[in-house]
């Protein structure tokens, strides 16, 4: 006989539609709230059950911790109340999918990147539990439930946080046993068989390890005709190996389930941030994302994720390769900014180096232009000072030769007279030194010998003359 019946009104609001499951000290419906036309699923427990104090006291405090994990990958309870026999009730958001002891059933053993997604994804809800410290103790596939969110991506929602559901006799060891023992005895940890009480956040990972090997295996890593052998088994027997129902898996996973089902919970993962960590390497782009927030969640810093040789390459997901995209285009920015002010440096310091070079070269080679408005049309230079001519032995007669000018020598400016020119002799006193004479000749001059009789005063056109012989000198 069914507990509800369809179409029967629960708490005054709660319109009963179907019953969704049922096990031995609680059923799930799927209900409609009346005022919001809203679909919910509800939660009670059966009446035999409403008798055992400790069971009803356990189920308002699971609920009530249920609330306060606010990950997305916790089912949401939104009511917890009472029903008019007193029954406690909590409502729960309805989900579409089904739970992964199901799709184990339909597919068979999952891909290794699907599988250890899954796990982690569980994993976040596990670990918003053990920060409030609530131990599950109930970890199995048939409480991993697989919805999808608007985007069509999987997602994985944990149920049930430590509420117990009866067995049907011990040929159903994958569901939950009576009050008495707490768990799933094919999940359950050595420490969990010994004693119930006696357990915390590793035998959440021992079963998270279970879990995934039956995901990827297709079986889990013991089993036993009876409850009593389970429990033997585990306490003392090695778990099946993984690589030999599935040879084509890398051995580091192997590595990995074999630490979650150590005997001795010392040696295991000390938390869910140390698996998640182990088992990102063989997840999707996603799962480094998965290990970032179990670590902030636990409080705990410097969780790595070794590159585990064999591990499958992972995909990069669109939203990984805009992350990558904008760091790439933000380095280039860095790189073109210290690029233009590095070539800025350069032009400014080459630029005031040729100005100053210039400037030297002006000041020590350079030559005050001459003024040839002044030479060409015949206007009176400055007097130049009479030169004292020393007396000298008459030399032979020889003819002058013309004056040697170098090819790149700017041609003499056009003489006004055709008078000629007379050779200043050499001269052996001191006298006033101009800014040309400063400058070395670009070649040597020959100059005519000097003759013998006095020299007479030159005409103003030969002064002129001499003194653009001068400058030329």
């Amino acid at each position: 006989m069914e507990p509800v019946r369809e179409g029967e009104v629960l708490a005054g609001k709660y319109r009963i539609e179907r019953v969704l499951g049922r096990g031995g000290m609680g059923v799930v419906v799927a209900a409609e709230h009346m005022q919001l036309a809203q679909r919910v699923a509800l939660k009670f427990l059966l009446p035999e059950a409403c008798k055992n104090g400790e069971a009803v006291a356990r189920f308002l405090r699971e609920a009530r911790a249920a609330v306060r994990i606010q990950s997305e990958h916790v089912a949401r309870v939104t009511d917890v109340g009472q029903l008019e026999n007193g029954a406690p009730y909590m409502v729960m958001e309805f989900l579409h999918g089904g739970d992964l002891g199901t799709v184990l059933q339909e597919r068979g053993p999952l891909p290794v990147a699907e599988a250890v997604d899954y796990v982690l994804q569980a994993s976040e809800a596990v670990a918003e539990a053990h920060a409030i410290g609530i131990v599950h103790r109930d970890l199995k596939p048939a409480n991993l439930f697989l919805t999808r969110r608007r985007d069509g991506s999987p997602l994985v929602k944990v149920l049930d946080f430590g509420i117990s559901k009866a067995t049907q006799g011990e040929g159903g060891l994958s569901l939950t046993s009576t009050s008495a023992v707490m768990g799933s005895p094919l999940y359950m940890s050595p420490e969990q068989v010994r004693s119930a009480k006696d357990v915390d956040a590793r035998a959440d990972i021992w079963a998270l390890g279970v879990i995934l090997q039956e995901l990827l295996a297709g079986a889990p890593p013991f089993s036993a005709d009876t409850a009593s052998a389970l429990f033997a088994a585990i306490i003392a027997d090695a778990p099946t190996s993984l690589r030999s129902k599935r040879p084509d898996l890398p051995p580091p996973l192997e590595s990995v389930l074999a630490r979650c089902l150590e005997k001795d919970r010392t040696r295991r993962y000390q938390n869910v941030a140390e698996l998640a960590g182990a088992l990102a390497p063989f997840g999707p782009a996603t799962s480094a994302a998965s290990v970032v927030r179990i670590s902030r969640v636990l409080g705990v810093t410097g969780t790595t994720m070794p590159s585990h040789h064999g591990a499958p390459a992972a995909e990069t997901t669109p939203e990984a390769r805009r992350t990558e995209a904008t760091a790439g285009a933000w380095g280039n920015t860095q790189f073109e900014q210290r690029t233009r002010r590095t070539g800025l440096y350069v032009a400014v310091t080459l630029t005031a180096f040729a100005v100053i070079g210039g400037a030297a070269a002006f000041l020590i080679g350079g030559k005050t232009p001459v003024d040839e408005s002044a030479s060409s049309t015949g206007a009176p230079s400055a007097p130049v000072a009479p030169l004292v001519t020393p007396a000298v032995p008459p030399p032979s007669p020889t003819v002058p030769e013309p004056a040697v000018t170098p090819a790149t020598a700017a041609p003499p400016p056009p003489i006004a007279s055709a008078a000629p020119v007379v050779a200043a002799p050499p001269a052996t006193a001191a006298r006033r030194p101009s800014k040309a004479a400063a400058r070395p000749p670009a070649a040597p001059t020959t100059a005519a010998p000097p003759h013998t009789a006095p020299t007479a005063a030159p005409a103003p056109a030969a002064r002129r003359q001499k003194d653009l012989f001068d400058d030329t000198q």
